[in-house]
């Protein structure tokens, strides 16, 4: 399985905000889970009739292809959830994935882990996976090591410029290893 992130390896967020990477498309997604938090903080800010300001994501539209020609079965690992499937599946040519449900509240591991580290051990249940995600440290490497006892490759992948044809690369040998 490869569990993909959203923000950060594909909306490559972090990247200078006057200029889209090469390839990007801009979209302006007005998710309900966007609209929803940023009705809650306009409301604690006084002003609750302040229209909410669509999300501003870009998207390269070779990356669902590209995706799709790993060896891996694709699944969301990201806060945008069944969203995913909804806003970004579509411009990138994916077809509906299904995603890891997050809990509510978050958890906190602590440590240093990243929130998402044993939620994604827990889902995975011992399967072989690779994980791309922005917020990947050595942390949670070590942290899969003693908690998996399948094969994982996390890999992170820099949010100024969303996966590379190195990424690509790493992704392909990985899996090419495991057979």
């Amino acid at each position: 399985m490869l569990l993909v992130d959203v923000d950060g390896p594909l909306n490559p967020y972090a990247a200078k905000p006057y200029r889209r990477p090469e390839g990007y498309e801009t979209h302006r997604l007005l998710t309900p889970r966007w609209e929803a938090a940023q009705r809650r903080r306009l409301t604690e800010w006084g002003l609750p009739n302040k229209p909410v300001k669509p999300l501003r994501v870009w998207l390269d539209p070779s990356h669902g292809p590209a995706l799709e020609a790993l060896p891996f079965d694709l699944v969301w690992a990201t806060t945008w959830e069944e969203e995913a499937n909804t806003f970004v599946a579509p411009v990138l040519g994916l077809p509906e994935l299904p995603f890891i449900p997050w809990p509510s509240p978050r958890p906190e591991p602590g440590g240093g882990v990243f929130w998402k580290t044993p939620e994604i051990v827990t889902w995975a249940n011992g399967r072989a996976f690779a994980w791309i995600d922005d917020e990947i440290t050595d942390i949670d490497r070590t942290w899969v090591k003693e908690h998996h006892d399948g094969p994982a490759l996390l890999h992170r992948v820099d949010p100024r410029c969303g996966l590379t044809d190195d990424d690509f690369a790493t992704l392909t040998a990985w899996a090419t290893d495991l057979d």
